[in-house]
């Protein structure tokens, strides 16, 4: 018999890996942070002994879901401007209150809500693109919630740095001074090609392979952006990133709505990743991105929710059935990505993107224990005949019960674990009136 920290009984178990499976009455067996087992609930008893045993007798367990693209602190402007195109959104609203806002309190306070929300919504990893990322590590090892901190460049001045360069030597110090934390991985995140320039972007692509790391950053999310960049480079905001060295295995391009054929092949001939963000496309009326077109290319992608000032909810399940049904309605296929594929989309696609697919995204023996459990015996749900289905198009995050992050119970019975719910609702409350009332 072999000792471990955690048993979980569950009714169904989705690894991802192999694809396309659901095991029955299975059984994962934590130690250590780590998943040591799956295996038939039958053989556990007699193969384990464990400090607890949670069972799950009518939830299907899948790996925790991964945001790949969020602004965490932007949780604090959830609501200040809808209904409104990015461009106006952005410079007439979101921007003025960030120069008015935006500090290293903000941007911890912003974090936690943002991590609990998150917890509550079965995601155990996000990778952020914000201001202050020193902050933003301090609210994530507060929540126990994994991340991947982006090392912001943004060229003009702002509270956290006068321009890009500063932005990226402070990102990297932050880098160095968290490097030994399990939870935290960084990527660079140069914010647009329209807000950032061509030394910046050189740089970030010899610092990128200095140090290993993704670049995260948003492309082609609108028809204006592409105008612009015409207008000043001659080419597509795409082109000039693929001549500037940006374009290539560690590029997750966030949006990617606007692409043409030829950009589609670029993509995936170069090994890049999308995150791909259907209700933030859609409330800021940006378009729809052609999913089926990037994976009938086996174009590598994940989910995101970007941040819930443009969303406004940071929701991975809704992303997922979102996703779906947008690629069915705009390709005309009923067969495009079906509920099998686009929870490997939420989960493995999006670890890899981040350069952690070894570690996380899918149920198998050595990798970290970041497991969402669902449960699927409400009316919404009911009858269950495919628990995957009854995941990515019934379900909804009231639905998700457990979380565990490297095997540490984050949410359990639908109760957070480590945060005090009222401190987090009496700082929002604070912001709240604040941001209202700036004088």
């Amino acid at each position: 018999m072999r000792h471990v920290d955690t048993l979980i009984n569950a009714a169904w178990i989705a690894p991802v890996e192999p694809p396309g499976t659901v095991l029955a009455d299975h059984c994962v067996a934590v130690c250590d942070g780590r998943i040591e087992a799956l295996l038939p609930t039958s053989e556990a008893a007699g193969t384990f002994t464990a400090d607890s045993t949670v069972t799950l007798g009518q939830h299907l367990l899948i790996p925790g879901l991964v945001n790949l693209h969020c602004h965490a602190a932007m949780s604090l402007l959830r609501g200040i401007a809808d209904d409104l195109p990015l461009m106006t959104w952005l410079q007439e609203h979101v921007w003025p209150a960030e120069a008015r806002h935006v500090s290293d309190e903000f941007v911890h306070d912003g974090s936690l809500l943002a991590a609990a929300e998150m917890l509550r919504s079965g995601i155990t990893c996000f990778n952020d693109m914000y201001f202050f990322p020193e902050a933003t590590a301090r609210a994530t090892l507060r929540a126990g919630i994994r991340a991947s901190l982006g090392v912001i460049a943004f060229e003009f001045p702002s509270a956290y740095a006068p321009d890009a360069a500063s932005c990226l030597h402070k990102g990297l110090a932050t880098r160095d001074a968290y490097r030994g934390e399990e939870l935290l991985s960084f990527c660079l995140a140069p914010h647009a090609p329209y807000t950032v320039s061509d030394e910046t972007f050189r740089r970030i692509a010899t610092i990128a392979e200095e140090i290993d790391a993704p670049i995260h950053t948003h492309v082609h999310e609108t028809v204006d952006e592409i105008v612009q960049g015409l207008a000043q480079s001659g080419m597509r905001p795409l082109e000039r990133l693929r001549r500037l060295g940006i374009v290539g295995p560690r590029l997750i391009a966030v949006h990617a709505i606007h692409l043409e054929e030829a950009e589609i092949e670029l993509l995936a001939r170069e090994g890049a990743s999308i995150a791909h963000c259907p209700s933030s496309n859609m409330k800021l009326g940006n378009g729809i991105a052609p999913v089926a077109a990037l994976r009938a290319r086996g174009v590598n992608m994940g989910l995101g929710t970007d941040g819930a000032a443009s969303n406004n909810r940071l929701d991975v399940l809704s992303e997922m059935r979102s996703t779906s049904l947008l690629a069915k309605g705009s390709s005309g296929d009923a067969r495009a990505l079906g509920a099998h594929e686009v929870l490997r989309i939420a989960t493995l696609e999006g670890a890899r993107a981040l350069g952690l697919g070894a570690r996380i995204g899918s149920i198998v023996p050595g990798k970290a224990a970041d497991l969402t459990a669902v449960e699927l015996s409400s009316l919404e749900t009911l009858p269950c005949f495919d628990p995957v289905s009854d995941l990515v198009y019934a379900a909804g995050r009231e639905h998700v019960t457990h979380v565990w992050v490297a095997g540490e119970p984050r949410l359990a019975e639908r109760r957070l674990a480590g945060l005090d719910v009222d401190e987090i609702r009496a700082k929002a409350a604070w912001w709240r009136q604040r941001i209202r009332n700036p004088a």
